[in-house]
């Protein structure tokens, strides 16, 4: 089946199709009585902005995920976090390996684009470390998550929270069931607990490297100059974001929302303000006072988000280094974008423009609409905004303020953030011919 399917369709086109159909049918599970606890349908509008929400593992909600959903509710929006997560072209090929399928080179093919891998080899064996190391760190986290929770909710809820709240981080989905104690808090009442906080903090991150940087950390241990310039620039960047984010985040909110605060409090909060945007959604802080300053800081991190190929949202980090170092060559007149001793192809710089361009005008244009048609505090819409297109999470308090049209905005954004706005569109051209004609060449004036 998974082969007759991928010969039917090209890649960029099956996977947002294939989105496409988990979200429809996670939304009508959400809509029958048996996942609400009021024993009641669940309007369309809510239960489509919580099955895209979980699939595209954003963690944006208009109802509170433990005040609706039943467990079983809770445990379809989880089995969509994973697939989503995974990705579902993933778990296709390890279905079809377990049946003893044969997995071709179209499908192949299609797991290379699925995991955004330069080079076809090896799909088959990375799929499977993929999925070993998933396993792995889900596992832990859910382990270490769950000692943490068993004293205060005791055995078999502990051990329930445990494994959500782990599967939720790794996928850097956001979604939580903290509501048991206050409705759409997250993680607020464990701002200063240094144990359950970095155990999330490390599945984010971990999560959000992405599967290519794990197989070369595998491959190569510690040895930093062994590594692909991909890994040399995420894991740099990656120390960058979070630490120098962390300082920032520290020194604006140190007298502000962190001053009631004590030193660990403070330090566990500005790592955690840091990292969460990047992008899972969990806050420990109500996001909604932050100072402007910050929230315009969390709105720069949501839109880099973390590594091609990962769990992680945003334009990547990899497109940010590529138009820096593009930047940089321009501005000291060096031939070429050159970084860690290799010199960056030309078509890097395309692609990183042009999904750095449409991401951009994607967010902006809905933020002007839904300023439009909603009285929003600018900040907070464009917080919510990008957001929803870099599948982080966070929210200022807007989604739930959000009108029937505004809704439908947002969940075309959190899918198009998933998918990727720039392979969505390429899905409708992917098989047209374009004629290898150049037009005259003609010099304008640019800056």
């Amino acid at each position: 089946m998974f082969g007759k399917i991928t010969k039917k369709f090209s890649g960029m086109q099956l996977i947002a199709g294939g989105f496409f159909l988990i979200i429809l049918t996670g939304t009508l599970l959400l809509m029958l009585p048996f996942s609400a606890k009021s024993g009641e349908f669940t309007p369309f509008l809510s239960a489509l902005f919580t099955a895209t929400s979980a699939t595209c593992v954003t963690g944006l909600i208009v109802v509170d995920t433990f005040s609706h959903w039943t467990t079983l509710g809770q445990i379809i929006i989880l089995t969509l976090i994973q697939i989503g997560g995974l990705g579902f072209i993933s778990i296709g090929a390890t279905a079809a390996m377990l049946l003893g399928k044969k997995i071709g080179l179209k499908e192949r093919g299609l797991i290379q684009e699925s995991f955004n891998v330069i080079e076809i080899r090896g799909m088959v064996r990375l799929t499977k470390q993929v999925i070993l190391g998933t396993i792995f760190f889900e596992s832990l986290g859910a382990l270490i998550l769950s000692a943490c929770f068993i004293p205060k909710m005791g055995f078999s809820q502990g051990i329930y929270y445990g494994i959500f709240h782990s599967i939720s981080a790794f996928c850097n989905a956001g979604f939580d069931l903290m509501g048991r104690y206050t409705p759409f808090s997250s993680l607020t009442g464990y701002y200063d607990h240094p144990v359950v906080l970095v155990t999330i903090m490390l599945l984010i991150l971990i999560g959000g490297l992405g599967f290519i940087v794990w197989n070369d950390i595998y491959k190569h241990k510690w040895h930093f100059k062994k590594y692909a310039l991909h890994t040399k620039i995420v894991i740099s960047a990656t120390f960058i974001l979070v630490f120098g984010g962390a300082l920032f985040f520290y020194l604006i909110e140190n007298n502000r929302l962190f001053s009631d605060m004590t030193l660990t409090g403070k330090l566990l909060s500005s790592l955690f303000c840091a990292v969460t945007p990047r992008t899972a959604g969990f806050n420990t802080v109500d996001v909604a006072a932050l100072t402007d300053g910050s929230k315009l800081l969390t709105i720069i991190l949501m839109f880099i988000g973390g590594a091609p190929g990962s769990t992680a949202g945003g334009v990547k980090v990899t497109t940010i280094v590529v138009l820096l170092v593009f930047l940089k060559s321009n501005l000291t007149r060096t031939v070429g974008s050159n970084i860690f001793g290799r010199r960056l192809e030309d078509e890097a710089l395309r692609k990183a423009a042009a999904v750095f361009c449409t991401n951009l005008f994607l967010a902006l244009t809905a933020v002007i609409f839904i300023c439009g048609t909603q009285n929003f505090n600018g900040i907070d819409a464009l917080l919510e905004v990008f957001s929803a297109i870099g599948t982080v999470g966070m929210t200022a308090g807007l989604t739930t303020q959000l009108n029937g049209v505004s809704q439908i905005v947002i969940i075309l954004l959190m899918y198009l953030g998933r998918v990727g706005s720039l392979s969505f569109a390429m899905s409708f051209t992917d098989k047209k011919k374009i004629a290898h004609v150049m037009q005259p060449a003609e010099k304008i004036n640019i800056g």
